[in-house]
């Protein structure tokens, strides 16, 4: 991201949405983010994707709706693609998609309805969601969070909310911390699974289960990383999760900055650092 302003790209994307042409793209795959297209129904890496029956708006047959649909969804990709240098695509019309992580982890896309919130109940026994979305991720896709947390409550889950600049790596590093407070605290509650989404589950929330991954069980970075994309396809900001560890295991004010620590450093951390920063995660409950 060297050289690019995330927050004043991403912001133009948002804002001048009905003022740019459509962007021209090579037919792709329904499926080409998550797995190949023959392989999709064989669940070789676990995705389920709940394709939405009312379609985009709840109106399939509006050619309105579906162009604009398809306009979001190319800006969002192609922004994704230069600012995260990330290769996979989200596909809002195919409805929530997810996967399994650990038995008690699950990571995906942003529920888009309450019908979505019935599902996670009924099917993956979710008690917790966690989302990272800003207001303005939610308000693009034309979302009804109000609707969402409404049938959260009706069911019994637990929403909570962290929110995370899309696309910003410096974003995401601050936020990482709470977040993985958060996660952690739901998992430790061990009343169901947890449910954490970003937008396309692609960036935030890999990211931050990488990072409750590596601090919390035992893994180093890599490790936590490899375990993670091997089962969903994504490219979460590595350099993130290491700053935010970094800012946990070393809490001096006199301490150099990250960004002259050498290229692979705090991917792996001493079981001192980890006690550290599993007690600074925890301290961050209810904050």
């Amino acid at each position: 991201m060297s050289g690019i302003n995330s927050t004043s790209c991403f912001s133009s994307v948002f804002q001048n949405l009905h003022e740019t042409e459509l962007l021209s793209a090579k037919k792709k795959s329904r499926f080409s983010f998550m797995v190949p297209r023959d392989q999709f129904n064989g669940g070789c890496t676990g995705i389920f994707c709940k394709v939405s029956e009312s379609g985009i708006g709840g109106n399939p047959t509006n050619s309105k709706v579906s162009v604009r649909s398809k306009n979001r969804m190319e800006e969002y990709n192609t922004a994704m693609k230069r600012m995260m240098r990330n290769p996979y695509e989200y596909h809002h019309d195919l409805g929530m998609n997810y996967t399994l992580i650990t038995d008690n982890l699950i990571v995906g896309s942003q529920p888009q309805k309450p019908e979505d919130i019935d599902h996670l109940k009924q099917e993956e026994k979710v008690a917790y969601i966690l989302n990272l979305q800003q207001d303005k991720d939610i308000e693009y896709w034309g979302i009804d969070l109000q609707s969402v947390i409404k049938r959260c409550r009706q069911l019994g889950i637990r929403h909570m909310r962290r929110p995370a600049r899309d696309f910003d790596p410096d974003s995401l590093r601050n936020e990482l911390p709470r977040a993985v407070s958060s996660l952690e605290w739901a998992i430790s509650e061990g009343k169901g699974k947890v449910y954490v989404h970003c937008t396309a589950g692609l960036g935030r929330a890999p990211a931050v289960a990488i990072a409750y991954m590596f601090w919390f069980c035992n893994m180093n970075l890599n490790t936590a990383y490899d375990a993670l994309t091997s089962k969903r396809p994504c490219g979460p900001n590595k350099i993130a999760i290491r700053g935010a560890t970094y800012d946990l295991a070393k809490n001096d004010p006199w301490k150099e900055p990250f960004e002259s620590l050498p290229e692979h450093a705090f991917e792996g951390i001493a079981d001192w650092e980890r006690k550290l920063i599993q007690d600074g995660v925890r301290s961050l409950r209810g904050t």
